[in-house]
């Protein structure tokens, strides 16, 4: 059984940082690009950042860049998402997904997907 499992997400003041893990099991992701949306309440769910199957590249949303580092170690078959200088508009649902092609950035591009994990940031 394929599972992406995500931890790390909490509750957080304003200007703190969390770190976010996704780990796989079940199959071997290390082919695959490996990318975090996040989705807040009322809203559509939506693209955070992507790194590829070797990590040579990354993209990210302009409104996380500078401030969250993706990485993956693949021999530990987990991803991370570094958030740092956290805002109270970073607030909702973060997820892991394991994508289809090489640096994908929109949903329809993800075929596995995790439960998600929330991040609470505080005024």
């Amino acid at each position: 059984q394929v599972q992406l499992v995500e931890s790390g997400g909490g509750l957080v003041q304003a200007g703190g940082s969390l770190r976010l893990s996704c780990a796989t099991s079940g199959r071997t992701f290390r082919s695959n690009a490996m990318g975090w949306f996040r989705q807040a309440p009322g809203k559509e769910r939506e693209f955070v950042a992507v790194i590829s199957w070797s990590s040579s590249s990354t993209y990210y949303a302009d409104s996380v860049k500078g401030r969250f580092t993706i990485s993956r170690d693949n021999a530990k078959n987990t991803v991370y998402l570094q958030m740092n200088s956290l805002k109270p508009g970073d607030t909702a649902i973060y997820y892991c997904a394991a994508g289809t092609s090489l640096l994908p950035r929109l949903r329809a591009e993800y075929n596995y997907w995790g439960q998600g994990t929330q991040v609470t940031v505080s005024a």
